[in-house]
C-alpha cells in the first residue's frame, strides 16, 4: 500500500537517496546533496503556507518508508502540472500510478483546477505508462530545451476535469 504525506525536515536524507542513481538519469543528473535536500524541503514547507497556494508536495510512502516525492504545481487559475520522482528500487510496483491518481483528485477538487498537463523524457516510456493509466492522454511532443544548449523532444499528456 502506498500513501501520501507532507514532507517533514526528517525526511531530507530519505530524499537524497530518492534523487539519485536512475531515478535522476531524466532530470538534472545531478545527485540531491543532503543540504539541498532540506532546502527542498524546507520550501515544500513555505509553499504550503501561502495563501493562494500555488503548489502542493506529498512524499510517497510505503510501509512507512519514503520512496518518492509528487508535486502539483498551478500554472494558471485553472491548468496545472504534476512532477513525481520514485527511488529506484521501488519501479514497477504501481506506487506512482496510485500517487499520481491521488494528485489528479486533488487537483481537480481542493485546487479547483480544470486542466493538468505532464511531460517526460523520451527515454522514460514507463513514465507514459504510469501517465496513461492515470487517465491522461498523450497530446504530442513538446521541446525542452538543455542546460547545454540542445533541444529533446519531451512527451506531452493533459487530462480535463470531467
Amino acid at each position: 500500500m502506498v500513501t501520501l504525506r507532507a514532507l517533514t525536515l526528517d525526511d531530507a536524507p530519505a530524499l537524497t537517496r530518492i534523487y539519485s542513481g536512475a531515478s535522476i538519469r531524466h532530470t538534472t543528473g545531478k545527485p540531491l546533496t543532503l543540504d539541498q535536500a532540506h532546502e527542498k524541503v524546507r520550501a515544500a514547507l513555505a509553499r504550503a503556507a501561502e495563501t493562494p497556494r500555488a503548489q502542493w508536495s506529498w512524499g510517497i510512502v510505503t510501509e512507512d518508508e519514503l520512496i518518492g516525492l509528487i508535486a502539483l504545481r498551478r500554472r494558471t487559475a485553472s491548468m496545472g502540472t504534476i512532477s513525481y520522482i520514485l527511488r529506484e528500487d521501488s519501479w514497477g510496483h504501481g506506487y506512482a500510478t496510485h500517487a499520481a491518481n491521488h494528485v489528479v483528485s486533488t487537483a481537480f477538487t481542493t485546487a479547483g483546477l480544470n486542466r493538468l498537463e505532464v511531460m517526460h523524457h523520451p527515454d522514460n516510456p514507463a513514465s507514459g505508462r504510469v501517465l496513461i493509466k492515470a487517465g491522461f492522454t498523450h497530446i504530442g511532443t513538446s521541446d525542452w530545451h538543455t542546460e547545454d544548449g540542445t533541444t529533446v523532444p519531451y512527451e506531452a499528456y493533459a487530462l480535463q476535469k470531467m
